[in-house]
């Protein structure tokens, strides 16, 4: 009976310490009386735990940082309950999830087995960053679709009730007018959520091909010629005359300038947006240089962040979706191309993005 008994023993041994949660059993007292080395790395712990406290091993939070008595809150469970909502701290101060399931159970086989309570612990860190960003993303992407249509909704009753009233067709044109613009920056966010999810997903390729720069700089020249000129910017390039052809992704590349020289333009109120390439070893050095309200230092750590906007109020007078500079360094990524900033508040910004030269077979 005795030997049948240690069989099982090496049995449960055996069976927790090939599970990838963690597992810790304790006695009705609360002392740990089995455990796995899954437990021990998920509290970060790199000694032998039999016979201690619980209390002295899992030091549990709320999602608030509030302190947990693990101890009741084991004791007075009475049939299986779990929860994903609580929190372990560190030594480094930093944190993570934890799932954590508790069931009232038998340690031993039969009637002669004491009672306690098994443990099942699993860090779900990820999971929760995870859901956090869908929420996020959920709650942004709803909160600014709902602007244009309302803005495009009421600018083309706005057009209906005028030519039932007077038909004055300049007013008529000018809510037509503005309902196109919203309608326009509905489809720009839809191609930046498709852009964004194939990236996300790992759906886009790379195709590489010989670009010409200066036929490119001299193409999104003439493109955003007219935008600039609406603010009364002056809008240049500057090339160097040693720039041969870049073997890369003309698509990305021309994407990932083409989102810095709009935001060039949307930010600057007067002066000048430059364009401008020049030879690097390896690739092409290209740069966008504004002289428009600049980014402060704080801003600059977060700005390619998903669905990041500034505070500033005259960030906050400009449409945008917070999108752009996110897919860009997704883009930049895929072409493992370099990007750096030089900013200061009020007096403008330089990204400058270097873009290696990709093998043809790649």
């Amino acid at each position: 009976m005795v030997t049948s008994a240690k069989l099982e023993h090496g049995r449960l041994i055996s069976l927790i310490n090939s599970m990838a949660d963690g597992v810790i059993a304790v006695d009705e007292k609360n002392h740990i009386v089995l455990y796995n080395a899954a437990a021990l790395n998920i509290l970060d712990l790199n000694t032998t735990i039999d016979d201690y406290p619980l209390r002295d091993i899992l030091k549990l939070f709320t999602k608030d940082s509030q302190p947990v008595d693990i101890e009741t809150l084991v004791s007075n469970t009475k049939i299986p309950t779990s929860s994903r909502d609580f929190l372990v701290h560190y030594t480094d101060k930093s944190t993570a999830n934890l799932y954590l399931n508790i069931a009232p159970v038998h340690l031993g086989y039969g009637q002669y087995g004491d009672r306690g309570f098994v443990l099942v612990l699993r860090d779900i860190t990820r999971e929760k960053s995870i859901e956090e960003e869908r929420d996020e993303f959920i709650s942004v992407v709803s909160h600014e679709l709902r602007t244009p249509i309302a803005i495009a909704e009421g600018n083309v009753s706005n057009a209906q009730f005028i030519s039932d009233r007077n038909g004055n067709l300049a007013d008529i044109k000018q809510a037509l007018k503005e309902t196109h613009d919203q309608i326009l920056f509905l489809s720009d966010m839809i191609n930046d959520l498709s852009t964004l999810s194939r990236a996300e997903r790992g759906r886009l390729t790379v195709e590489p091909s010989p670009i010409n720069v200066h036929d490119l700089l001299n193409e999104l020249l003439n493109n955003y010629r007219p935008s600039a000129e609406a603010k009364k910017l002056e809008l240049k390039i500057e090339l160097s005359p040693e720039l041969e052809l870049l073997s890369s992704s003309k698509l990305y590349v021309q994407e990932i300038l083409q989102n810095f020289i709009t935001n060039a333009i949307k930010y600057t109120q007067t002066g000048h947006v430059t364009i401008g390439a020049r030879p690097k070893a390896g690739g092409v050095e290209f740069w966008i240089e504004d002289t428009g309200i600049g980014i402060s230092k704080p801003d600059q750590e977060k700005i390619f962040n998903k669905f990041f906007r500034s505070e500033d109020y005259r960030t906050k007078e400009t449409k945008g979706t917070g999108l752009g500079l996110y897919i860009t360094k997704k883009l930049a990524s895929l072409i493992h191309a370099e990007i750096s900033l030089n900013s200061e508040l009020d007096k403008g910004s330089t990204f400058t993005i270097f873009i290696p030269a990709l093998d043809q077979q790649v």
